[in-house]
């Protein structure tokens, strides 16, 4: 699809991606819909820097050490904001899956949607127990009243309006959800794609449990804080 005058980014937070991230930034390299790459390295302690620096045609946001993924997507929003009519998120281990990007943006420029939200397919390896799922699905529902199955996922696309007019809250793993239900709440359109995406899973070992733990953690948070928020206002 044509993007006529609209003009296009991607914003990539990264933290110790230097296996990854090339093969998610070639993929992205001469899509025609793209105006700019722009990836947020998060205090990377590998190669990230470096690998992202072979490619010229993208921009290198470089944070002096981690801070979390929502400090990272909040400067790069920042520095997009004031560019770009789309915005679109993506995460660094997509590799050549990446350019499934299209499929969020085409919504947007044809003005059927305000937002979109990838829904990847279903997971080949057993992850968790749902917990977090559950959660961030109730907690769409208590808050809004919608039903949205995609919740978790960091693949979106944003009108630039939106992206204007909700908190870009710095909550770490929660940054998502919180604009989620800052964005139904304003009444802006969220279609929920199917796109054939692919990353990394989190399997049932330590580490899997551990960041999901995070997650949720995170989510609980952000659903408390929003609920604050409504009391006062």
């Amino acid at each position: 699809m044509r993007k006529m005058d609209q003009k296009i980014s991607v914003i990539i937070p990264a933290y110790n991606e230097e296996d990854t991230i090339e093969a998610t930034i070639k993929s992205l390299l001469g899509m025609e819909l793209l105006d700019e790459i722009i990836v947020v390295d998060d205090g990377s302690l590998d190669h990230t820097r470096e690998v992202v620096s072979k490619f010229e045609e993208v921009t290198l946001i470089s944070l002096d050490k981690n801070s979390g993924k929502g400090r990272a997507l909040k400067e790069g929003i920042h520095y997009a904001l004031n560019k770009f009519d789309i915005i679109t998120l993506l995460d660094a281990d997509l590799k050549e899956s990446s350019k499934e990007v299209e499929k969020l943006i085409n919504p947007l420029v044809s003005k059927e949607a305000d937002v979109t939200i990838a829904k990847f397919p279903a997971a080949k390896r057993k992850g968790g127990f749902g917990m977090v799922k559950r959660l961030a699905y109730l907690g769409v529902l208590l808050h809004t009243g919608r039903i949205l199955s995609t919740t978790l996922s960091g693949q979106r696309a944003f009108k630039k309006k939106v992206l204007e007019n909700i908190e870009i809250g710095d909550y770490g793993f929660g940054i998502e959800y919180g604009m989620t239900l800052d964005i139904l709440k304003k009444g802006y359109l969220i279609e929920e794609v199917e796109v054939e995406m692919y990353h990394r899973e989190t399997g049932r070992d330590f580490n899997g449990f551990l960041h999901r733990g995070k997650q949720f953690i995170e989510i609980l948070k952000v659903i408390f804080r929003k609920k604050l928020q409504g009391l006062k206002n």
